[in-house]
C-alpha cells in the first residue's frame, strides 16, 4: 500500500470530499458564513481562505493519498485565521498553539494507522515552525458528525481540557507528546478521525 501526505493547496483542493470543498463553517464568522451559503459563494470563499493562509502563513493542511487515491485530510491554522473560533465561549486559543480545524478519513481506510501518520506529520510541521501545541474546541454533547470535534474523542487521544464548558470546552495537545504515542492512543486517534465527519453532514449552519 503506497501512501503519501501532501500539503493542501488550491491544486489539490478538489481531492477533499465534495461537501468539504465548500464548507466555510470555520473559515468565516457565523454571519458571513450564512451569507456565503445563501449566495452560493461558499466554494469561492473556501478557495480564497486557503489562498490567503498559504500566502500569509504557509501550509495549513495535509491530504492523504493511498495508491494515489485521496482518502483523508486535516486542516489547521493559527486562530487569527479562523474567524469562527471567536464565537466559542472558551476562546481564545493559546498564543503558542495552532487550532486543529477539522480532520477526516474515508470510512474504508479507517483503522490503518493513517490518522496517526497524519497528525504526527502535522505535529512535526508545527514543531519546526516554533509552535508547542494544537488546541481544539470540543463538542461535549456530540451526537452526530459535524464540524466541531467530539470532546470525548479528543480526550481519548491525549488532549487535555484547558478551559471547561458544558457544551464547548477548549482542549490542548502538546505536540512533542504526539511523537511518542503508544499503540492504544494511535487506535483512539484513528477512531476520532473516522468518527468526526461522514458525508454529507459537514456543515451545521
Amino acid at each position: 500500500m503506497g501512501r503519501r501526505l501532501v500539503p493542501l493547496t488550491l491544486d489539490n483542493l478538489q481531492d477533499l470530499p465534495k461537501r468539504c470543498r465548500s464548507c466555510v463553517f470555520w473559515e468565516l464568522d457565523p454571519v458571513s458564513g450564512e451569507a456565503a451559503v445563501k449566495a452560493d459563494t461558499a466554494a469561492a470563499e473556501k478557495e480564497a481562505w486557503i489562498s490567503a493562509v498559504l500566502l500569509d502563513w504557509g501550509s495549513c493542511g495535509r491530504v492523504v493519498y493511498v495508491d494515489e487515491v485521496p482518502v483523508g485530510f486535516v486542516l489547521y491554522a493559527p486562530p487569527a485565521y479562523v474567524p469562527r473560533s471567536t464565537a466559542f465561549p472558551t476562546s481564545p486559543v493559546s498564543p503558542d498553539a495552532v487550532q486543529l480545524i477539522t480532520a477526516f478519513i474515508v470510512p474504508g481506510y479507517q483503522g490503518q494507522g493513517l490518522g496517526r501518520v497524519m497528525v504526527q506529520t502535522v505535529a512535526k510541521d508545527l514543531l519546526r515552525r516554533g509552535f508547542k501545541a494544537i488546541e481544539a474546541f470540543g463538542d461535549a454533547r456530540w451526537k452526530e458528525p459535524a464540524c466541531v470535534l467530539p470532546a470525548d474523542h479528543l480526550l481519548a487521544v491525549g488532549f487535555k481540557t484547558v478551559r471547561q464548558h458544558p457544551a464547548h470546552p477548549r482542549l490542548r495537545l502538546e505536540l512533542r507528546s504526539t511523537l511518542s504515542w503508544k499503540e492504544d492512543v494511535e487506535m483512539a486517534l484513528d477512531r476520532l478521525l473516522g468518527a468526526v465527519q461522514k458525508e454529507p453532514a459537514l456543515r451545521p449552519l
